[in-house]
């Protein structure tokens, strides 16, 4: 057997299920066993492994045990002359494995062995060559100073910024992405370390393989395309701590004395720094837009309050001071939060769905407004000059966020977005059912055909025109059909046009289209299998919102609702939990064995079998699933008031 590669999956069935199609493609000419270690995953991972790959040696662990007890589960059970060790979010390239192997002969004293890998939007990553964490690199890379003197030899060696990424050069530590390793050199070492759960034991082993007499090596004559945050998020707190936390025990396991303590001491600091600076950059990207809109939106009411005394009734100082500390909060607070339900701060370059949800704040505020005493109504000349500014405020800070990420003003809702699909007339068409199935809408510009192929009146072009056709057409969007195309060509076409554009692939005979653009985020998906809506902010938002104003209703009508109740004794104790958040009015029927499948819900004092005797836990799953797929908050009414009032 000359390779035996190995994944370890976790819920990522959609890109393990483009990885092995990849992995298929570049077995061919060699004699190779592939393992699939699945960490007990809730996604129906194993069923598309065994339907679609039965050719797969699979291990269905019933707990989550960790990357690296995973990994030597197969490990210990593999036969191959070199083993892999693969993520499940990669994408190999057709002569990936030929070209390491060739390497590996040729090169008696490699102990393991790193690729060139870029990400979802084309770019190098850095991680796909390393430098051992000693206390000054550990140093250089948790506080900052690796990234601002990228190239540096003192500062950056850490990733081995110095080295060229496209020079074949000895390094010190492999990316755990893709770590191509001697079977007999793990021999001699020993498999990973499993007090590593997940990040550090590809830095360990590493280590191992050196001291162990042997060299490691980037190779940069082929590349993979890695989806990095597909296992953990890598702006959240458990990704610092997990992080760093591997990182304290390499220290303690390969240094002595003072190197040890050092490092040691470096890294919990690092931890609080870096969970300090990961929580500000979380609410940052969280609240920037609203704190922005409020602070413009407040201070111009007060400029156009000042304006509009002078202009109209000639008096600087006509408007009493309070309104700038009754008022214009109030009316800063309804327009935000109107922007908020209405789904504005999920989606920010969505100006049509911002300016409705402003439209709708305003005109709730003019409702308002003349409810009020006559004492309390300043000016709606003033309200009206208020609702303009804010409107073309919150446009102005969108548009100069648009131009600081994407470097250009065309701003598209998601159905004007510009697609171009590279593949075969069949492909491109089975490309478009799949979005419209998956409620995707697109501007569709047309098709691009692959290599082999000759142009045609069903094409824009050719594959090898495809920098200038992009420019040409400015397409936002681009979908490669691996069907008709390498992994090569598209890592290639990738790197080459840049992170400006999205890019998604259709992986052959598949359900699904994938792409990443984030690290700190999940992959971008569309499935035809599955489109919860329970999942989307907007809803959750309204979900929260029907709960507490039942809730509060129910309280307020307690002295009559209380009698026609089917729960008379937990009437008002109902109430109170769902006041209070511990829980919905309607949340999921137990018991439902695939409940971790579904988006999260706190209990509910009703569900959607509510008054029906259903009990069997499959039924009750697809009860579930069906209220998580349709969710609407009429939906929830009518389970409310059946509960209520059966």
């Amino acid at each position: 057997m000359d390779l035996s590669v190995i994944i370890v999956n976790y819920n990522v069935r959609y890109f393990l299920e483009q990885a092995l199609l990849s992995v298929e493609r570049a077995i061919v000419g060699l004699e190779v066993e592939v393992w699939v270690v699945d960490n007990n995953s809730a996604d129906a991972s194993l069923v598309m492994v065994r339907e679609r790959f039965p050719w797969v040696k699979l291990i269905a662990n019933q707990h989550n045990p960790g990357f690296s007890v995973a990994n030597n589960q197969a490990i210990r059970q593999s036969t191959g002359k070199y083993v892999l060790l693969l993520n499940p979010d990669t994408v190999v390239e057709e002569d990936t494995f030929r070209r390491c192997y060739d390497f590996m002969e040729t090169h008696p004293d490699a102990g393991g062995l790193g690729v060139r890998m870029i990400d979802g939007q084309g770019r190098f990553l850095p991680e796909s060559k390393r430098g051992l964490p000693t206390p000054w690199v550990a140093f250089t890379k948790a506080f900052g100073l690796a990234r601002i003197f990228p190239r540096s030899k003192r500062f950056n060696h850490y990733h081995l910024g110095y080295l060229p990424e496209d020079e074949t050069n000895p390094v010190e530590v492999l990316a755990g992405a893709f770590m191509w390793m001697r079977r007999e050199a793990l021999d001699k070492v020993g498999l990973l370390d499993e007090d590593f759960f997940m990040y550090g034991e590809d830095i360990d082993l590493s280590y191992r393989l050196i001291k162990g007499g042997y060299q490691n090596y980037y190779l940069p004559a082929t590349s993979i395309i890695h989806y990095k945050g597909e296992s953990t998020k890598r702006g959240s707190l458990n990704y610092v701590r997990v992080f760093y936390q591997a990182m304290i025990i390499f220290a303690r396991k390969h240094f002595v004395g003072s190197q040890a303590r050092l490092l040691t001491g470096l890294m919990q600091l690092a931890i609080y720094v870096r969970a300090t600076l990961t929580v500000l950059a979380n609410v940052w990207r969280a609240l920037r837009y609203p704190l922005l809109d409020a602070a413009g939106i407040y201070l111009g009411l007060r400029v156009l309050k000042s304006l509009w005394s002078q202009y109209h009734f000639g008096d600087p100082g006509y408007f009493p001071d309070h309104i700038n500390y009754l008022h214009f909060p109030a009316y800063t607070l309804l327009w935000t939060g109107s922007i908020f339900l209405g789904g504005g701060y999920d989606r920010p370059f969505e100006f049509g769905r911002m300016l409705r949800a402003l439209g709708v704040g305003t005109l709730l505020l003019f409702a308002v407004y003349g409810l009020l005493p006559e004492d309390l109504r300043p000016s709606r000349a003033l309200l009206l000059l208020g609702a303009a500014w804010a409107g073309g405020w919150t446009l102005l800070v969108r548009g100069i966020a648009h131009l600081l990420k994407f470097g250009h003003l065309r701003v598209a809702a998601d159905a004007d977005q510009r697609l171009l699909i590279i593949g075969s007339a069949a492909e491109a068409e089975r490309t478009l059912s799949l979005l419209q199935k998956a409620g995707v809408q697109r501007n569709y510009l047309g098709r691009i055909a692959p290599p082999g192929e000759q142009g045609n009146v069903e094409s824009v072009g050719q594959a090898n025109q495809l920098p200038t056709l992009t420019k040409i057409y400015r397409a936002d969007e681009l979908i490669f059909c691996s069907a008709d195309l390498t992994v090569e060509a598209i890592q290639r076409w990738m790197s080459r046009l840049g992170p400006a554009i999205q890019y998604r692939i259709l992986p052959e005979a598949s359900s699904s289209i994938i792409g990443s653009h984030r690290s700190d985020q999940r992959g971008t998906l569309y499935t035809i299998d599955v489109n919860l809506r329970i999942a989307e902010a907007r809803l959750r938002r309204a979900k929260w919102l029907f709960d507490k104003g039942m809730a509060l209703a129910f309280l307020l009508l307690a002295p009559l609702l209380i009698w026609f109740s089917s729960r008379k004794g937990t009437y008002v104790m109902d109430c109170l939990s769902v006041l209070s958040g511990r829980q919905h009015w309607v949340g999921y029927a137990l018991p439902d064995p695939q409940l971790e499948s579904l988006p999260a819900l706190k209990p509910g004092v009703y569900h959607p079998a509510t008054g029906t005797p259903v009990t069997d836990p499959v039924t009750l799953h697809q009860v579930n699933f069906l209220y998580a797929r349709d969710y609407s908050v009429g939906q929830d009414w009518m389970v409310l008031w059946g509960g209520v009032f059966r």
